[in-house]
């Protein structure tokens, strides 16, 4: 009699699913399903935390158009989980976490971990589920895993029960399930497609933004069609960039407040007009900005602004079956000599000089212009770039060009903390089985590496050549220089004293990458930066972390808008 047991179950579930990673910290109920999943042909990587699985999981989502799973204990393991899926959902990102959980002949005796976990992840998730039997497990994994992908991607979650693990059942009595296919691929109303081509051709101030919808959506060689066609500006969201190159003629990135403020029409490209793009609101924007939008979910229609056109549907599909269409028919181009093209082109060459100034400082301790201007001049054009931390995200975002969709990571809708030592072994994980992988460079404020840090022994783990870079102030936003800690330490009771940004000066983050057997790099100067920064990329088979001590004073340059500017409405 052929049986199977529950772990074999799932594990065969989500090979037949094609998830191909699972990430994790084991311990009871789990271990075996771990095992499992390893003897079916899906990849485990053990992680510390399981934020940060759940974090490396997300990211594999995103980046591959295929979930992959986040392998949790009961309990508090699954509680730390909890902030993954939530930073999932709202980035739009398929994962599927699968949860151990208590007997279910113990609840509500007080077991072991016992936690309410179906219910607690249906306030993060899009699908939350406990398999009524072992024969229900393909059934429940298949429609998790759909779910995930359907629609508007984003965070599902199957609890198993620990007393199903080990526990078997003839294979003969389990439905076979089969893997569910890609999405369904559909396309917007005629009518909104022409209505929104209309008042694209009688705008004075267009401007296109192109969203980490358009991103995932696999929409980059359509949309750069589009944009060479038409002849529009655009601007790219932090994770929009590389869906067209930076360094593309009719980015507009470098005057992105001005292009925001007197567009006269906006297109949103898988964008969503929250707090990242300031809602639409004024001051940031005119009161009179028309909106288009094309969003593959209707709810997400006339958020904040009702546009003049919703296309909803597929964005790739809506690009290059529907707008590219029209526009290859009536040739229409949107002129390059007008005054908006001059009022774009003349800010960016404003803001490019005074970026160019700060970079150009040769002071010691470096500021954060000085450290992303050597480091764009050694960074490969095609590495993954993960970023996360206040000012080292926003100042580099402005001065490291992606080229590429898909490879930059950041704290994304959120706004997640935490999250980038997780999604840089996941791209690290994705590149290493191509035949020509690409850098991993994650690129972390001091404070942000605090988050997730121990994941570097995952890194030396399974020697994922990540390379780490600490921009490292002191503190969060800002931090003191040795000599006031030292005098405030004199001072008296530090926990009065210090103030809430503060961390410990000088701190050795290198050392942390040595003690696992990775390249550590303490750096002061723009010499040590660049010669670290060789030495890292030059090393293929470990990871490498540069420690780079900057002023701890240092700031963005003058913006003429607060990073969360209060709406006048």
């Amino acid at each position: 009699m052929d049986e199977v047991t529950g772990a074999q179950l799932i594990a065969e579930a989500l090979k037949t699913q094609n998830v191909e990673f699972m990430f994790g910290v084991v311990g009871v109920p789990i271990i075996e399903v771990a095992m499992a999943a390893q003897a079916a042909g899906v990849k485990y990587v053990g992680m510390r935390n399981e934020q940060a699985a759940c974090y490396a999981a997300s990211a594999v989502g995103y980046l591959t158009g295929r979930p992959a799973v986040c392998l949790v204990v009961s309990g508090p393991g699954l509680i730390h989980a909890l902030g993954g899926m939530a930073n999932a959902n709202m980035n739009c990102w398929p994962v599927l976490v699968i949860g151990g959980s208590s007997d279910r002949n113990q609840e509500t005796t007080g077991a072991f971990q016992e936690f309410p976990q179906v219910e607690a992840c249906r306030l993060y998730s899009k699908f939350s589920a406990r398999p009524s039997s072992l024969s229900a497990i393909p059934s429940v994994i298949e429609k998790a895993v759909r779910s995930s992908i359907y629609g508007r991607p984003g965070a599902c979650y199957v609890d198993i029960p620990g007393d199903m693990v080990n526990a078997r059942v003839e294979r003969n009595r389990v439905r076979e399930v089969s893997c569910c296919p890609p999405p369904p691929v559909s396309l917007a109303e005629v009518s909104a497609v022409t209505q929104a081509l209309n008042v694209l051709k009688t705008a004075k101030c267009p401007l296109l933004i192109i969203g980490k919808g358009a991103a995932y959506g696999r929409a980059e060689a359509g949309l750069r069609e589009l944009v060479e066609l038409s002849g529009l500006p655009f601007l790219p969201t932090p994770m929009g960039k590389g869906v067209l190159p930076d360094n593309h003629p009719q980015c507009v990135a470098a005057a992105r407040s001005r292009a925001l403020l007197q567009a006269d029409v906006v297109v949103l490209l898988g964008a969503r007009l929250n707090w990242m793009l300031h809602f639409g609101f004024p001051p940031r924007f005119s009161p009179n900005v028309k909106v288009i939008q094309v969003d593959l979910c209707p709810e997400e229609m006339g958020n904040n602004v009702r546009p003049v056109a919703a296309l909803l549907g597929d964005i790739r599909a809506i690009v290059t079956q529907q707008l590219l269409e029209i526009l290859r028919a009536d040739q229409w181009r949107y002129p390059s000599d007008t005054a908006w093209w001059s009022t774009l082109r003349e800010k960016m060459a404003s803001n490019a000089k005074i970026s160019k100034t700060l970079a150009a400082q040769s002071a010691v301790p470096m500021n954060y212009y000085t450290v992303f201007h050597h480091m764009a001049r050694l960074l490969p054009t095609d590495c993954v770039i993960v970023s996360e931390g206040a000012n080292t995200m926003d100042i580099g975002r402005t001065m490291i060009h992606n080229y590429l969709p898909r490879h930059r990571l950041d704290a994304g809708t959120f706004g997640t903390m935490g999250v980038g030592l997780g999604f840089a072994i996941a791209a690290a994980m994705l590149e290493r089985d191509k035949q020509t992988p690409q850098r991993v460079v994650c690129v972390e404020g001091d404070s942000a590496f605090g988050f997730s840090g121990m994941e570097v022994e995952t890194m030396c783990r399974y020697k994922l050549p990540v390379i780490i870079i600490v921009i490292n102030n002191n503190g969060i936003y800002s931090g003191l220089d040795s000599d006031t800690w030292r005098e405030m330490e004199r001072a008296g009771d530090m926990t009065t004293l210090a103030p809430p940004v503060t961390l410990l000066p000088d701190a050795r983050y290198e050392e942390v990458m040595t003690a696992f057997g990775g390249g550590g790099f303490l750096v002061r100067t723009p010499e040590e930066l660049r010669s670290a920064l060789q030495e890292s990329l030059n090393n293929t088979h470990t990871p490498s972390l540069i420690n780079v001590l900057i002023e701890p004073s240092s700031d963005r340059k003058q913006q003429e808008f607060p990073w969360l500017t209060r709406s006048n409405l």
